[in-house]
């Protein structure tokens, strides 16, 4: 007998008829019923791992306006317009509304007519603003980002601290803390800064398996080597590119642009007024590339992100996993890319060196930066190590990052480290990487004879490795903490402690072989711009992207706002006939049914009728099908979608004109186990099916049985 479907609760109807989604992910229904029931919570939430659900259903759900504390303008923004998307009255006040807006947004607050305010929290701070909110109900407090609250983060907002003050204020109120990166320590200061000794830790894990991390060594052509992978694998597609001087981001973007690439510019070092209008490109447009330094990024909500790159190393984990985590929001394909050299960690450590941090501070980065340099340098699973990091843990390697992909090779260079090492000491420990490897390969200059140089024991004794296999062997010795950098000095190369066994033979050193380019993707079905190897279904997948960009154009708003990328690759797979079907899809809450859904289904039904031209018939198929010919086959020489065709044999099998075991080729147990899925999951819903049934059967098979079980009913 199958189950009847169990009623929704309330937070559930609000995910379906608001956001349109089936169900909640993870741990989101935990924390939803937690805090709308008043408990405070930290919550640790992997980037597109829906942590805005986790405060927007609750305020929803309470009495009162949820205010949200959140840093960044551009992110208020985006939220704020994705929200009124779905039918929900939220607004934002900062710096960058006019007096006569700010009084607007005041008004609504104060009359109750808004479900959700976003608020800087320099302006939460405010006298006025929290005696307004003092004189109204509200329902929740939520502070996004909060791992700005911690001095030993990356992103540290000193007006954060005190927001501890809401607590104090506000006794009564639930506050949720959210951010997508936290080590254990920033997790404890946290609590402590913000007085959510009492809350409830949520930490769903830090994985984010669609993205795969890709790391190699600086060869001199980095740039080049850059725009081959930005050609190949992700044309036409938004990406972010790190650099660590704003100089070189200017000359990245200008250098991207000559080569015929949408490419902007973004750094601290720019007029105000550009900085907004790149970034607003960026998010607005499709298919743009923003070249910034880490003062672009947080708080950035753009889903469809394909690739972040980065040119130089990043000074830590955290601000690896953060930037790196800005790509694939969607849940689709992503790439991590990174080219790093020997000169990005003299330049780091340099302006650690240089910084006005106490001695425990300046520790604590230099730890953080040798972390970062572990990732580099390993022969392991990339991802077990990140996600080890943040105390985190997989269970097997990933199989899909570089090293698990195409395993790097190792050799013995323990003889190579000893000559290395040798020439360190022998020339006094006075000197940086470019001259020791000049007398490690015996190069002649007037420099090197006045020094006496060309005398020592070591010079000329570095013959098996060029210029850019010595300066690997330091970078790797460097970071293996055999030698470090003077960097009070002029970057002269200094014997530690951890030098000594390898030296004197007691200790085998093997360090991975230098390649110059990681393992490549291949192209699938499941990046962004599609790659449908159906020709209707890029066709179809075209035209709704153009129907997005018109109507978030009309509008003003980013394209992702109106419909993400992952939702129009449902309409492409699934084709809904009718509105009811389209609101099955994940990502189409009613008020987007409402305002888009005719436009969506003028657009599939143009495309189908392209497609059926100009043989239109079932029986065409139907024909083909009895003379033993597949969906798939039939799809092929009919020069249609295998959507179209599982859509002609559904129609056949609803009037009984075929057996429906011969339509989709399955056994009884299989169809009895869709059948189940069905009555258990979704009714005549497709989408909760597909995913009940983690995604083993395609949506036109499932469209025949629903075809079938739809005839028997009528029977």
């Amino acid at each position: 007998m199958a189950m009847t479907e169990r009623p929704r609760t309330r937070a559930e109807a609000l995910l379906h008829t608001v956001f349109g989604y089936e169900r909640f992910r993870g741990e989101q229904a935990d924390i939803v019923e937690h805090v709308s029931t008043g408990g405070d919570a930290l919550v640790l939430m992997p980037t597109g791992g829906g942590k805005s659900l986790c405060y927007q259903i609750p305020a929803l759900l309470r009495e009162g306006v949820g205010v949200v504390v959140s840093p960044l303008i551009a992110l208020m923004q985006d939220q704020v317009a994705a929200l009124r998307q779905n039918g929900v009255r939220a607004a934002f006040l900062n710096s960058s509304l006019s007096a006569e807006a700010s009084r607007e947004v005041e008004s609504q607050l104060m009359a109750g007519e808004l479900d959700l305010l976003y608020v800087a929290p320099e302006r939460l701070l405010m006298p006025r603003t929290l005696e307004q909110l003092a004189g109204i109900r509200v329902a929740l407090f939520a502070i996004d980002e909060a791992h700005c609250v911690s001095q030993w983060g990356h992103d540290f907002r000193p007006e954060y601290i005190r927001l501890s003050m809401l607590h104090e204020r506000f006794p009564e109120i639930p506050r949720i803390a959210l951010t997508a990166t936290a080590d254990e320590a920033t997790r404890e200061e946290i609590v402590e800064r913000l007085g959510l000794d009492a809350a409830r830790v949520f930490v769903s894990g830090f994985d984010r398996p669609n993205i795969r991390y890709r790391i190699s060594e600086e060869s001199g052509d980095a740039r080049q080597r850059l725009l081959g992978f930005i050609r190949e694998e992700h044309a036409g597609e938004a990406g972010i590119v790190y650099c660590l001087s704003r100089k070189r981001v200017e000359a990245v973007a200008e250098w991207l642009c000559a080569k015929g690439l949408d490419a902007l510019p973004y750094h601290a070092g720019m007029p105000a007024e550009q900085r907004q209008a790149n970034q607003s490109r960026f998010l607005r447009e499709e298919g743009v590339i923003m070249v910034a330094t880490i003062a672009f990024g947080m708080g950035i909500d753009k889903p469809d992100v394909r690739f972040v790159a980065h040119l130089n190393l990043p000074r830590s984990l955290e601000a690896y996993y953060q930037e790196t985590g800005r790509a694939g929001r969607d849940g689709l394909p992503a790439d991590a890319w990174m080219s790093y050299g020997l000169q990005d960690v003299i330049t780091l450590r340099q302006m650690q060196a240089g910084s006005e941090a106490d001695e425990t501070r300046k520790r604590l980065e230099r730890h953080k930066l040798d972390a970062m340099l572990g990732l580099c340098e390993l022969t392991g699973c990339r991802r077990e190590a990140l996600l080890r990091y943040f105390g985190d843990v997989l269970e097997a390697p990933c199989g899909n990052c570089d090293n698990c992909l195409s395993p790097p090779e190792t050799w013995d260079a323990t003889v190579a480290a000893q000559k290395a090492l040798s020439c360190v000491h022998r020339t006094g420990q006075r000197f940086g990487v470019n001259h020791v490897v000049d007398v490690l390969l015996g190069r002649d200059s007037e420099r090197m004879r006045s020094l006496g140089h060309d005398r020592l024991s070591t010079y000329g004794i570095g013959s098996e490795l060029d210029t850019a296999g010595w300066r690997g062997l330091f970078r790797q010795l460097i970071a293996r903490g055999l030698l470090t950098v003077d960097l009070q000095g002029h970057g002269s190369l200094l014997l530690t402690e951890a030098s000594r066994p390898v030296l004197r033979g007691e200790q085998r050193l093997h360090l991975r072989v230098q390649r110059v380019t990681a393992a490549r993707r291949p192209r699938t079905r499941a990046t962004a711009d599609a790659d449908f190897s159906d020709a209707a279904d890029a066709k179809l997948w075209a035209g709704l992207r153009q129907l997005r960009q018109r109507l978030a154009e009309s509008q003003g708003v980013p394209a992702y706002v109106i419909f993400h990328d992952a939702t129009l690759r449902e309409m492409v797979e699934a084709r809904p006939d009718t509105l009811a079907q389209l609101g099955e899809l994940g990502g189409v809450g009613a008020r987007k049914l409402e305002a888009y859904g005719n436009d969506v289904l003028d657009v599939v039904r143009a495309h189908a009728d392209d497609e059926a031209r100009p043989a239109p018939s079932v029986d065409e198929t139907l024909m083909l099908f009895r003379a033993g010919m597949t969906a798939p086959a039939i799809a092929e020489r009919r020069e249609l979608s295998q959507s179209t065709i599982y859509a002609h044999l559904a129609e056949a099998v609803a009037r009984g004109e075929i057996e429906l075991g011969e339509a989709v080729g399955l056994d009884e147990a299989s169809i009895a186990r869709i059948r189940e899925a069905f009555s258990t999951h979704g009714g005549e819903r497709m989408k909760p099916v597909y995913e009940a049934l983690e995604g083993c059967y395609d949506y036109g098979i499932l469209r025949c049985v629903r075809a079938h079980m739809t005839s028997i009913k009528r029977a």
